[in-house]
């Protein structure tokens, strides 16, 4: 697992799909990712990683503050150009996020890795952020 942390963007999947985010001009590229995320029956990791870091932007983007720990330009920079996500989005981003925490390839590599709580600690941080 290229993982350096349990943030959002602290893996090598998931930053590099940050980069796609220097393109973008809607919350299309998000929506994407979510609902592909949302249905598919079984994941890998790497598409566990994606959709975290997707429901991140949502949740950065509904005024959680950006991480100091990982490199978020990109991140940034789209919610600039964005604004604020769409109601459709963020009960994505919660769906996403519940399905990730819950019987995912990833949970089951952090539970390896015994750091399942502190992630699903971000989880909860990243779903709290997220407007009702």
């Amino acid at each position: 697992m290229g993982t350096w942390s349990e943030e959002p963007f602290g893996n090598d999947t998931a930053a590099d799909w940050a980069w796609e985010l220097d393109e973008a001009d809607s919350w299309d590229v998000i929506t994407d990712v979510l609902q592909d995320y949302l249905g598919e029956e079984e994941t890998d990791s790497g598409l566990d990683e994606v959709a975290v870091a997707a429901a991140a932007v949502v949740a950065h983007g509904a005024g959680l503050a950006v991480s100091e720990e990982e490199d978020t330009e990109s991140v940034e920079g789209f919610l600039g150009r964005v604004g604020a996500p769409p109601a459709s989005v963020v009960s994505a981003a919660r769906a996403a996020l519940d399905k990730v925490g819950g019987q995912s390839e990833l949970a089951e590599l952090w539970a390896d890795a015994d750091g399942l709580d502190d992630w699903r600690a971000t989880l909860a941080r990243l779903r709290g952020a997220l407007p009702a």
